[in-house]
């Protein structure tokens, strides 16, 4: 059987839905929007699985945040009413035959990638629904990720034509140029044009890192913040070896009545 898995960026959905609300924020309303919009992705897609992938809310700021502690530090918090009403719009999901998977002490981010490359390498066909860019660091012939936003695909010529870098280079760009939303810090000194020059003679960080020949420019920046570097990568990076506590069977699609 010819399997499609569709993964839902739940948080990534459901935030920018109720931002868009006119009025006073109203959590049936935003559960509604995200039904509509979540059953018009199902009805282009045609999904065998799917699931809806959500953001733990403990105190627990995650690994990478011991590795750069200002880590998404500053960040706007989810709205109250929101928090408060994840059962609400879990459950309305639920109502049109998708089901919610919450991370554990890990970012969502982290369980999509893994749940999303399990099914990928297998030949099998994934699409994530997102628009967050650091999932275009997955992109495969088997692996797609949708903005539904923007009503486009962030594919290979996407990434090419927005950053310069090739998909799996997207962890070696951020290490280099940082991000700063996420207060991921990169090389001081270095932006996007350098980090862009700089993959394009070398293959990956650790190659630029380890260059003997680089120009003194360059050298000059890289020499203090090696490691400052490399946990920018680390960070910048998808985990793909979470343990997953379910198979695909537990999130196989079938139509609501």
């Amino acid at each position: 059987m010819q399997i499609h898995l569709v993964v839902i960026d739940a948080l990534n959905l459901i935030r920018r839905v109720h931002a868009a609300q006119p009025g006073e924020p109203d959590v049936s309303n935003t559960a509604r929007v995200c039904c509509q919009a979540l059953g018009k992705i199902i009805d282009s897609s045609k999904p065998t699985h799917i699931v809806a992938v959500f953001d733990h809310h403990g105190e627990d700021r995650g690994w990478r945040a011991e590795l750069l502690p200002h880590y998404k530090e500053g960040r706007k918090p989810m709205p109250p009413e929101l928090l408060t009403g994840m059962d609400e719009i879990q459950d309305a999901f639920m109502t049109i035959g998708i089901d919610s998977l919450l991370s554990d002490g890990d970012e969502a981010d982290d369980l999509v990638a893994t749940l999303a490359l399990k099914v990928a390498d297998r030949g099998q066909q994934v699409t994530i629904v997102s628009t967050d860019k650091g999932y275009c660091q997955l992109l495969r012939p088997t692996l797609r990720i949708r903005d539904y936003f923007q009503q486009r695909w962030l594919d290979s010529p996407f990434i090419e034509k927005e950053y310069g870098v090739k998909p799996e280079q997207l962890p070696d760009y951020w290490g280099l140029a940082g991000i700063s939303s996420s207060k991921i810090p990169g090389i001081p000194g270095i932006g996007p044009k350098a980090a862009v020059e700089l993959l394009s003679s070398y293959p990956n960080l650790e190659a630029v890192l380890a260059a003997e020949d680089l120009p003194a420019k360059w050298q000059k920046k890289i020499d203090g913040h090696r490691e400052t570097a490399i946990a920018s990568k680390q960070v910048a990076s998808l985990k793909t070896d979470l343990q997953l506590g379910f198979n695909l069977q537990d999130i196989r699609y079938q139509a609501s009545n």
